[in-house]
């Protein structure tokens, strides 16, 4: 994630330089997010939301459960379920929407699957959620 420039955003509210820049979306997934209805929120600075405006940008927009899925099972992933929930968020996790780690102390992503399953409201898979999201 360093290598490629992720976090080296000069100001997280400003869209200067951000084409391009390593941090910018995939361009198979432009569509959906620049498509006017999709709010992106400021950057997480370790695991977790708390740093950022994410609960805040939910609430204003009346939103009270949320489907997660990320990159780091174990870190990033794991960390948001555990805030949002704490915030009083109904929280699906996508768990083969997400990977983790592998060293030699143990697997992340499997860590993270014994975790998901204690703590969210549900897990689905990519095929649960997508049906469950057409459902409503």
């Amino acid at each position: 994630m360093h290598k490629i420039g992720m976090f080296d955003r000069k100001d997280a509210l400003s869209l200067d330089g951000f084409a391009g820049s390593g941090a910018d979306w995939l361009a198979r997934y432009k569509p959906y997010i620049e498509d006017g209805k999709t709010t992106v929120t400021s950057p997480h600075k370790i695991y977790g939301p708390e740093t950022n405006d994410l609960v805040l940008q939910l609430r204003k927009q009346g939103i009270d459960k949320v489907v997660l899925a990320g990159m780091s099972a174990n870190l990033c992933t794991e960390s948001h379920l555990r805030e949002l929930l704490e915030q009083g968020f109904e929280v699906a996790v996508v768990a083969d929407a997400t990977a983790a780690a592998q060293v030699e102390e143990g697997d992340g992503y499997a860590a993270a699957l014994v975790n998901f399953r204690f703590l969210a409201n549900t897990v689905w898979s990519t095929e649960e959620a997508v049906a469950a999201m057409r459902a409503d």
